[in-house]
């Protein structure tokens, strides 16, 4: 189990949720069943590369935080050097099969996506700055435009939106795991958004970017990718969620507060990617 934990399999789950959503979205033929298959495996692969390595990276400040102090590398229980072995690995694999299976415009995309959470993120600005999340969002709306892509060949105005959803909805949704987990944020030292700044102005930044991410989310209708059902569930589905973060303004147990925005963040996002299947 130690090799399927330090890959973060919840990473990967919710990456590949999103990667499906691109497909589906893309998919105005019909969906490609082995092309999904490839898509998923290669992608699958190259996101537990890049979980592999932010675990070797993290593994000093990992181990002064509760909920990461059990992680595989903090206690040992593989080295250092048999981990870079096995990210190299399974990316090698990663790579090889999306450019066996896709197209080089989807390799080069899920190599921006590790590039950025590896090295930009995970090496520099998560450690020194409170915008680290904003550099990590863009590694984590990689995912449905590479899914889109591999269906495409090309990125046009469909990427263009995937990328803005996933953007703008991944800062409430890390915002709110801040909030909940800031007494082991600050243990480690790691500038995060409420630390830096308050929880009322990270509140407040919270429901700016969910506003965003609801009107990028009716984009794909108005852009005739998507029909009214879809573009009815996303409006309810970001209705609801901005409502909730309104709550965050009034609440006397943040932590609480914090923890059903992210779930329903996880909520939201898995049931707008299944909905991109919808053409009606």
């Amino acid at each position: 189990m130690k090799f399927v934990s330090v890959t973060k399999p919840g990473i990967i789950f919710g990456n590949i949720i999103t990667v499906l959503g691109g497909f589906f979205l893309a998919s105005q033929a019909g969906i490609n069943l082995w092309l999904l298959l490839i898509t998923i495996v290669s992608m699958a692969l190259i996101i537990a590369c890049g979980c592999i390595l932010n675990n070797y990276i993290d593994r000093d400040i990992d181990s002064l935080m509760e909920r990461t102090k059990n992680r595989v590398l903090v206690k040992g229980l593989i080295s250092g050097k048999i981990a870079l072995l096995y990210a190299a690995i399974l990316g090698i694999a990663g790579f090889f099969l999306i450019y066996w299976g896709t197209n080089l415009l989807t390799l080069f995309l899920a190599f921006i996506g590790l590039f950025f959470y590896v090295v930009v993120y995970s090496l520099h600005f998560k450690r020194k700055s409170s915008f680290g999340i904003v550099i990590g969002g863009v590694a984590g709306a990689v995912p449905p435009c590479v899914g889109y892509c591999a269906v495409t060949g090309r990125f046009d105005t469909g990427a263009i939106l995937l990328f803005l959803i996933l953007f703008f909805w991944q800062m409430p949704h890390f915002y709110a795991i801040a909030i909940y987990r800031l007494k082991d944020f600050n243990m480690a030292a790691t500038p995060v958004l409420p630390a830096k700044k308050t929880l009322l102005y990270t509140k407040i930044t919270m429901l700016a970017f969910i506003g965003l991410f609801v009107l990028a989310s009716l984009t794909p209708t108005i852009f005739g990718y998507t029909g009214s059902i879809y573009f009815a569930s996303a409006f309810c589905l970001g209705l609801i969620w901005f409502f909730l973060g309104l709550e965050g303004l009034r609440t006397k147990n943040d932590i609480k507060w914090a923890r059903k925005m992210f779930i329903y963040s996880l909520i939201n996002i898995t049931l707008l990617s299944i909905m991109m299947i919808t053409r009606q």
